[in-house]
């Protein structure tokens, strides 16, 4: 698909046969100056990944993954076992960042006003003062999310969706850089409360953290020598520098195309007989048009951190996972027949075509 390169080797996309040499200089033109402007918004990336990778080791998914939520203002559900990294690496990111963080510790008995803030009575003002709560940070890291009840769980919709909170009867917004980064452990599911679909939906991404590789493994064991192995990350990126990534990474050129093609996969995994696909007996409820937004949004990003000032049908790919896994419902046949919804991702990857 993409077939024309420049003098510096970048590769560009066609246009439509019907455009004119004119239209075909400006717009290769235009890509160009977006990836110029790509180029000069990223010098931090390399940095941020150097501090991380201080306390980090493997896990580049998840890393890369952090940074896309960071770049593309979306919320992030880690699902992992325990000891993989998933709190180092939010916390890790968060000393990265000049900004402020604060870690919440979910527990069984825990209510939305731990988590929002309330409403104060001052005796000698006679009046009702506003407690902020955690949430009124700008990195928030929902730790074991899923051990809190659905009310407190229910606290975080306004917060995620509208980047605001209501004590009382005000409204109160949050802070421009705002994102929360979640994790749960997929076992031990005594004493947990499942995320209903409704808040499931918000993040932008669920990221399934792995064991590290038996390499990896052992750079581990020589990187942690002392009994207190905690590693000073310097804060290299600020609040602006992030904001202003955000804005060219909404200027990347989207080909209709593209467009075209993502809009096929969510709807694949809506009405799989149109695709014919052979899944319908598998899938309750499909994607729903938050993964259209973000499959867009995140694929930007992905060619925002590959250095490119255009989107390519492999930032698709690359994302379709993370972004529709915990947005398809499986049916009881699904569960029974140990068809999983990353399956069911593969198997309309492999038939949807490729523009």
């Amino acid at each position: 698909m993409f077939n024309r390169t420049t003098d510096n080797a970048v590769a560009l996309p066609p246009l439509p046969p019907s455009a004119t040499d004119g239209d075909a200089n400006e717009a290769y033109g235009s890509i160009q100056a977006i990836s110029e402007a790509v180029k000069t918004a990223s010098a931090w990336v390399p940095l941020l990944k150097r501090e991380m990778a201080q306390a980090i080791i493997g896990q580049d998914h998840l890393v890369e993954r952090l940074l896309v939520g960071l770049l593309a203002g979306g919320h992030i559900l880690l699902e992992g076992l325990p000891g993989l990294a998933k709190t180092l690496a939010v916390k890790t990111l968060a000393a990265a960042v000049s900004t402020d963080f604060r870690r919440i510790q979910f527990t069984p008995d825990m209510l939305p006003a731990d988590i929002i803030g309330t409403e104060i009575y001052n005796p000698r003002a006679t009046t009702f003062e506003v407690k902020r709560g955690p949430i009124f940070s700008s990195l928030i890291l929902a730790d074991e999310i899923n051990r809190a009840p659905s009310k407190v769980q229910s606290a975080l919709l306004e917060a995620m969706q509208e980047k605001q909170v209501t004590i009382g009867e005000t409204s109160f917004s949050l802070p421009q850089l705002f994102l929360v980064l979640a994790t749960q452990n997929p076992i031990e599911q005594e004493g947990t409360y499942p995320l209903p679909e409704a808040q499931i939906d918000r993040f932008m991404l669920k990221v399934v953290v792995d064991y590290p590789t038996q390499e990896q493994e052992r750079q581990i064991i020589d990187a942690v020598d002392h009994t207190d192995s905690r590693i000073k990350v310097n804060p290299v990126v600020s609040p602006d520098d992030i904001l202003a990534a955000r804005s060219v990474v909404d200027t990347i050129y989207l080909d209709n195309r593209i467009k075209d093609y993502i809009v096929s996969l969510v709807c694949a995994t809506r009405d799989p007989r149109a695709f014919k696909l052979d899944l319908h007996e598998y899938i309750e409820t499909g994607a729903s048009p938050r993964a259209t937004i973000n499959l867009k949004v995140v694929a930007r990003t992905l060619a925002f951190l590959n250095g490119r000032g255009y989107v390519i049908p492999d930032d698709i790919k690359a994302c379709a996972m993370d972004v529709m896994r915990h947005r398809i419902r499986i049916s009881y046949e699904a569960e029974a027949e140990d068809v999983s919804s990353e399956d069911i991702i593969r198997k309309i990857l492999d038939t949807v075509p490729v523009p």
